[in-house]
């Protein structure tokens, strides 16, 4: 088996970090690849608040950047005549 060069290096390092054999790595590298046993993290998604004011209307707003961007369209296909 051929290694590319860039991932041979991470291997090592991992190796290194970890201060196990490089064949070890690898194993446990291509196990967790194929689906092997490993821990999976559960997804969490990080919030914020946008702190809109009240009145304020996102819908109504897209819909002006739609129209600004549908203007600019028509003037840059106009500019081509």
């Amino acid at each position: 088996m051929t290694l590319e060069p860039d991932i041979a290096a991470r291997l090592k390092e991992r190796a290194q970090e970890l201060g196990v054999p490089f064949k070890d790595v690898l194993n446990s590298t291509l196990r967790a690849g194929l689906g092997g046993d490993f821990e999976r993290r559960p997804f969490t998604q990080q919030t914020a608040s946008l702190g809109l004011r009240p009145g304020i209307d996102l819908d109504r707003a897209r819909r002006l950047a739609d129209e600004l961007e549908d203007a600019e369209i028509v003037r840059k296909l106009e500019l081509r005549k």
